[in-house]
């Protein structure tokens, strides 16, 4: 990959230019320190833009270095399974993973809010809350009680509701529905009669083939696309409400991350930086490419009925209200993403939403 300036912008208050200007004050300091970590991917390594994350981190911070850090990526299954990453980190088997922490959320439900909260925030407003409004402090509070330290490497940006083997015309039709759901939306939809399953990238295609599930969720366009999930279930529903976008985060090892020195500290969160700007363009790029061909070679693009929409966003309601009665954390990381949500859409409305309705319009004038 041909580099442009890969230093540009700043992440966390650690700008590229006072990272470069603090390097002759550490070189002497970091010069003998060199890094050899593994990455575990909740991944396969045939999904290049979500996989690719995790490779474009890697690939910046070795050139940041100079070659003094070095991490090596290995695909989901090739270490562990693509749901077993953060134990891997935890418990010290590799020093970090990349994974989409809401498939954590059988160990602590507040791991959605480090990828996407149902009916939560687009990707722009993600990335604000995370970085302006306090947002990754509150997952890292999270994070840090599971022996992991996370920095956000990417986002996949708007996704796609899945693929349906018939059309869901109303709620009533999504009773009995056995489908492949990731996160947090698995116990929502199940209050609608869904029959939510977890299952990793690489075993959805398969499990959907012998009719083991009606339906399936992955990612969008691109993604899906690659899977070859069209070829069986016919019907592509929009919008994704439970990932208006959704956090690809690195996940560290917390004693390795708390034995880094500051310098290196920060040249991993300008390599992460980078990973995150560079994902959301490839994935904004290549979706858009991507449904054209899919909609030729035969995929019936469907809008979620707007009973169904109100019935999820209902149920997504009772399930936060449930779950925060239980769980501080996941109540503290709610209401802080919530209050910004309503903030941020009421600006976005005046804004971008007005603009973005016109142009869409335009197209066909």
């Amino acid at each position: 990959m041909n580099r442009r300036d890969i230093l540009a912008g700043s992440i966390a208050g650690v700008s590229a230019a006072a990272t470069l200007a603090a390097a002759g004050a550490a070189s002497a300091q970091t010069a003998a320190t060199e890094l050899r970590w593994r990455m575990t991917s909740s991944y396969p390594a045939s999904l290049d833009a979500v996989y690719g994350a995790g490779e474009i981190f890697i690939q910046v911070l070795g050139e940041l270095s100079q070659g003094r850090m070095q991490i090596q990526h290995f695909a989901s299954g090739e270490i562990v399974g693509g749901l077993q990453a953060l134990d891997a980190v935890q418990n010290g088997t590799v020093e970090c993973c990349d994974t989409s922490p809401f498939y954590y959320v059988g160990k602590d439900p507040a791991f959605t809010f480090g990828s996407a909260m149902p009916f939560g925030l687009t990707t722009r407003q993600q990335n604000s809350w995370l970085f302006q409004a306090g947002g990754l402090n509150l997952l890292n509070e999270l994070f840090g009680r599971y022996n992991v330290f996370g920095l956000p490497i990417g986002n996949t940006n708007a996704q796609m509701a899945g693929w349906f083997r018939k059309e869901i015309k109303s709620v009533e039709d999504l009773r009995g529905l056995k489908m492949r759901v990731g996160g947090l939306a698995g116990r929502i939809v199940a209050k609608l009669g869904v029959v939510p399953q977890q299952i990793a990238a690489g075993d959805i295609y398969p499990a959907l083939e012998r009719g083991a599930i009606d339906a399936a969720e992955w990612v969008g366009p691109y993604d899906d696309e690659r899977l070859g999930l069209y070829k069986i279930a016919p019907y592509y529903y929009y919008p994704g409400w439970w990932e208006a976008s959704s956090t690809i985060f690195l996940l560290i090892n917390k004693g390795r991350w708390d034995a880094l020195t500051p310098f290196d500290q920060a040249l991993m969160r300008v390599a992460a930086q980078d990973a995150m700007t560079l994902t959301i363009a490839k994935y904004d790029q290549l979706n858009s490419v991507a449904i054209r061909r899919l909609v030729a070679g035969g995929a019936q693009l469907r809008s979620f009925p707007q009973d169904v929409m109100d019935a999820c966003y209902k149920s997504a309601n009772e399930v936060f209200a449930e779950i925060g009665g239980e769980n501080e954390m996941f109540k503290r990381l709610h209401d802080h993403l919530t209050g910004f949500r309503n903030e941020q859409n009421l600006w976005h409305q005046i804004a971008e939403y007005s603009y973005q309705t016109f142009m869409i319009r335009s197209r066909k004038l």
